[in-house]
């Protein structure tokens, strides 16, 4: 009887050797139970649950990067970063053959920002000072790197997902750029600076954007941001100017990441962030060439002027 009954059953589009009672309630064609999907409303064949996705346009971040699901999107570059850090700091300590006095390491002295060397054609120092950081900071240990990949890691991962990850990029080297930026205009021509806070305030400044645009409490993220501003006052050794630079840099390439209108989202984050490239590296070239390198008593070829 139930033999007989399964032969005047049709068959599964995809399986004709399947007879089945079940249809797809989009396209209500026979559809055997390995080929249908659970929809919002019955099932739904996986040719209709293909040509769905394909339609659908997937919802998106304030900063446009797709909306993430489960398991669908993991952190890269917020570990890549803290990993990059981790590893210049052990690179330092063992060639300088000290944890607390990395700083005398040939990486370190070479990729420090000192102003007066950017001035001498060094423009690496820009950058690669953000990846360098004291073992002896107020008499502790590495305190200086743990402190920054701590906030790295707390702030940068809420931010990669409302970004997507070369826009979370874009944001960070601009930040990094930022805080160098503001160094080499209004600090001490010989003084030596390192470490990623000038970055990491940018996370700060670019994560108050996020929490205004997407319209939240912005009371924790302002209240972080006053505590590690009156830090930067009152604890000795800390780059004020690197941190204010940073802050700034990385608010204003955020803000235009999540206010960037979506018909030209696009164009306008790309024109933003390449504005205020050209913007920093034409101060840091201004700078570069007024700087008077033989009033600062450091033995470099400056500005032509030997």
């Amino acid at each position: 009887m139930s033999a007989n009954r399964s032969h005047d059953l049709p068959a599964c589009v995809r399986h004709p050797d399947r007879p089945t009672g079940l249809r797809c309630v989009r396209c209500d064609r026979p559809a055997c139970p390995d080929c249908l999907r659970e929809a919002s409303v019955g099932y739904q064949c996986v040719d209709c649950v293909n040509e769905g996705a394909r339609t659908v346009r997937a919802p998106r971040t304030v900063g446009g990067a797709r909306t993430a699901t489960r398991g669908s999107r993991s952190l890269v570059v917020v570990p890549a970063l803290i990993a990059v850090n981790v590893a210049a700091f052990v690179l330092t300590a063992a060639q300088a053959g000290s944890v607390t006095q990395n700083d005398r390491s040939s990486v370190f002295l070479d990729g420090a920002l000192v102003p007066a060397f950017v001035a001498a054609g060094e423009w690496w120092r820009l950058i690669t000072s953000g990846f360098l950081h004291f073992g002896n900071y107020g008499g502790f240990g590495p305190v200086h790197l743990l402190f920054n990949m701590f906030a790295l890691w707390v702030i940068g991962r809420d931010l990669e997902v409302a970004l997507g990850r070369l826009r979370f990029i874009g944001v960070y080297l601009l930040s990094l750029l930022g805080g160098s930026t503001a160094v080499m205009l209004f600090g001490d021509p010989g003084g030596g600076v390192a470490g990623a806070s000038g970055a990491v305030y940018g996370l700060f400044g670019g994560i108050a954007v996020v929490v205004f645009r997407s319209k939240l409490n912005p009371a924790p993220v302002l209240t972080l941001i006053a505590i590690n501003i009156v830090l930067s006052f009152t604890l000795p050794g800390i780059s004020l100017l690197g941190h204010v630079g940073g802050l700034l840099a990385g608010a204003l390439a955020s803000a235009a990441m999540v206010y960037a209108p979506p018909a030209r989202r696009t164009q306008v984050q790309l024109g933003t962030c390449v504005v205020l490239l050209v913007a920093m590296v034409v101060a840091v070239t201004v700078r570069s060439i007024s700087m008077d390198c033989a009033a600062i008593g450091l033995q470099i070829y400056c500005g032509g002027v030997g």
